[in-house]
């Protein structure tokens, strides 16, 4: 039986200071200016305080497959600059977590998230 929950972790090496990478993570408002044919439409619906705690951000998205996501997502945890936490709503919920760590030069970025699919396409499916 399928099952709609999943589980991703995603990581990466940049070279960096930690300040500016976490930065340009927490600028979701530039998504679809770095990665468009993903990201459509992004939008602040409540600006939330000091590192976007509270901060609540609706974004279309989308893929290789023929349909789109909305999802919402609001940031409410802050480690910054050492990373924050966010909760999603919409076609995808669940919790994200980002993680930055100097490393000399470098930054390893680790992006942890836990999802639940709503949309009944993504329900169908399986990943691996």
């Amino acid at each position: 039986m399928p099952t709609n929950d999943y589980h991703f972790v995603d990581r990466w090496r940049v070279e960096g200071e930690i300040k500016e990478v976490a930065d340009i993570i927490e600028d979701v408002l530039a998504l679809p200016r770095w990665w468009p044919s993903v990201y459509f439409e992004v939008k602040e619906l409540e600006p939330g305080g000091e590192h976007g705690v509270g901060r609540l951000i609706s974004l279309r998205a989308g893929g290789w497959l023929p349909y789109t996501l909305r999802i919402n997502f609001r940031t409410v945890e802050s480690r910054y600059p050492h990373g924050f936490s966010m909760e999603a709503s919409g076609d995808l919920e669940g919790k994200g977590i980002w993680t930055f760590a100097q490393v000399g030069p470098f930054v390893d970025v680790t992006y942890d998230w836990t999802i639940r699919a709503n949309k009944p396409i993504m329900r169908s499916f399986r990943f691996c």
